[in-house]
């Protein structure tokens, strides 16, 4: 009686670990499946259009719209800057900020807030023409600068400027820019 008892146990308990190695082994494959499909596949993150055109960002690189639409703000935020705002304009100039050149654009942005900071300039860029290289990550943005003391106009100055940006994982970050010599008119021409 006892050996019917004690086979009955066994069996239910053989059972119970058969089981639980085929659910195991079902998991465990279900698990590099998904794990395969994850590291194979472009990652890609649909975003909110704030044009007519609908934009994608995907791991496999820059489109050139998406990086038009993001230098457009960054220069637009960038290169219009009052007394007023400095403290605004600077912490949303470094959010954009690549990790690794973050501190040697805040030491160029403190640099301008330093040497604005109580005074009545103020400056304002129109853009005219902009050409991005997604695959270099730059972009050229020309247009006129146009300064101000108080409400008098005492400069506007065609200049160029060249972004710089990073991409890692799905984030464009900007890493410089600097202001370009001026484009020879003869060339423009033809």
């Amino acid at each position: 009686m006892y050996s019917d008892i004690s086979h009955e146990r066994q069996q239910s308990l053989l059972r119970q670990r058969n089981l639980f190695a085929l659910t195991s082994a079902g998991l465990g494959l279900a698990l590099v499946v998904a794990g395969s499909l994850a590291a194979t596949r472009d990652r890609e993150v649909v975003l909110v259009p704030t044009v007519p055109k609908a934009l994608t960002v995907s791991s496999a690189g820059v489109e050139a719209d998406y990086l038009e639409l993001v230098t457009r703000d960054a220069a637009l935020v960038l290169l219009n800057r009052s007394p007023e705002g400095l403290d605004y304009w600077m912490n949303e100039i470094l959010k954009l900020a690549d990790p690794a050149s973050y501190g040697r654009l805040k030491a160029e942005l403190v640099r301008i807030v330093e040497e604005q900071r109580g005074s009545d300039v103020t400056q304002a860029f129109v853009i005219r023409s902009m050409t991005v290289d997604p695959k270099g990550l730059t972009s050229d943005v020309t247009g006129t600068l146009k300064t101000f003391v108080g409400a008098q106009v005492i400069a506007s100055d065609e200049r160029r400027f060249r972004f710089s940006w990073t991409y890692r994982g799905l984030r464009l970050a900007f890493s410089g820019f600097a202001q370009l010599p001026p484009q020879d008119k003869s060339k423009e021409a033809q």
